[in-house]
């Protein structure tokens, strides 16, 4: 079932950001835009390149009012772990949410339960705390997170602009879609 258009349900969770512990509900996914990303496991080969790509993004998504939240099935002790002995995840500046219990992992309906992981997985959540996108990828295959600051640019302006559709490859200051029966079958 898709998450597309439901509200995030409720959780509580321990995490690690810029060398600290904190706990992260719900409600911080709430009066922002978010971005929640779930990799299968720390200390493994496709999740630090991801982590670091979308690091690379972070200033960005942050000047577009985005918080990132990085979740794997790993304690928020591996993640300080992790950042310690890890040149490419020293550099993450965002928080990373640990999910031993696998709650968030079975809210977002991405846990691999004979595996005990998560799917590798974005989720873009509006300031209201409604999921309006999901990407769900094998394990194998790396997402691109200058993809991540496209979409939420796009929902972003259709959030502002609710009669307008943004089209394939649609960049900010390019032409929108009007839908209605005068454009029906003319694209």
């Amino acid at each position: 079932m898709s998450l597309v258009g439901k509200e995030v349900l409720p959780f509580k969770a321990q995490a690690f950001q810029n060398n600290r512990f904190l706990e992260v509900t719900e409600e911080d996914l709430k009066d922002q835009w978010s971005v929640v990303v779930f990799y299968p496991a720390d200390f493994t080969f496709v999740c630090p390149t991801e982590l670091k790509d979308l690091q690379s993004q972070y200033d960005n998504l942050k000047e577009l009012g985005v918080e990132v939240y990085s979740v794997s099935t790993d304690t928020h002790y591996t993640h300080k772990a992790w950042h310690d002995n890890s040149q490419t995840i020293n550099e993450i500046e965002f928080v990373m949410v640990g999910d031993p219990s696998h709650e968030l992992s079975k809210n977002f309906n991405v846990l691999i339960e004979e595996e005990g992981l998560a799917d590798r997985a974005t989720f873009i959540i509006d300031p209201d705390g409604i999921v309006q996108g999901v990407e769900i990828n094998a394990g194998n295959l790396g997402r691109d997170a200058s993809a991540i600051v496209s979409k939420i640019k796009a929902a972003q302006y259709v959030r502002e602009n609710p009669n307008e559709a943004c089209p394939a490859k649609w960049q900010e200051g390019n032409k929108t879609l009007k839908p209605g029966v005068d454009l029906v079958g003319k694209i």
